[in-house]
């Protein structure tokens, strides 16, 4: 599985409602964690690779050996927000780039697990955090878009150098 890079226009896609839980979705769960880590990261959306639908995975150690923090959340949906604050962000997307981004501290969120049965996270701190990060890529929104004008203007050659590389490969 390949990371798509910005400003490949997949990204901007999002994703599909899942509707069926089947072998075929826990092997692409796997294949997109397995994806995360070996791009060290601890954060995945579906349309990164190219998959448009509303799955992603994550762990916030990004630690392979530290499976106790796996998630696979599909079809997620906050449902309670709760303070803001900045913090740094990066994104397997926009690689060796990190800028500051505003997020909701405490979230709950509601999802489907891999067999398709609902249930409930409450997430503070970093964990909300990557979730909210990861949920923006399921409606084809990039952390880029969340930043401030003088973050915007901190980051855009790095952005330009990316937009440059990927026509180069085009």
């Amino acid at each position: 599985m390949e990371v798509l890079v910005y400003p490949d226009p997949v990204l901007r896609r999002g994703g599909k409602p899942i509707a069926t839980f089947d072998a075929d979705l826990r092997k692409t769960a796997e294949q997109m964690m397995a994806a995360m880590y070996e791009e060290v990261g601890c954060g995945l959306a579906a349309p990164q690779v190219g998959i448009e639908l509303k799955l992603l995975v994550l762990n916030p150690s990004g630690d392979r050996n530290d499976t106790d923090g796996e998630k696979v959340l599909c079809n997620p949906k906050i449902t309670k927000k709760k303070g803001r604050e900045f913090g740094e962000e990066g994104c397997l997307s926009f690689p060796g780039m990190h800028a500051e981004v505003e997020r909701w501290i405490e979230i709950t969120v509601e999802y489907q697990d891999l067999a398709g049965q609902p249930q409930k996270l409450a997430a503070d701190g970093f964990l909300a955090r990557v979730i909210q990060h990861e949920m923006d890529h399921l409606d084809g929104v990039l952390y880029v878009d969340r930043l401030t004008a003088s973050e915007k203007l901190r980051v855009k050659a790095q952005l330009q150098e990316l937009e440059a590389e990927f026509r180069a490969r085009a």
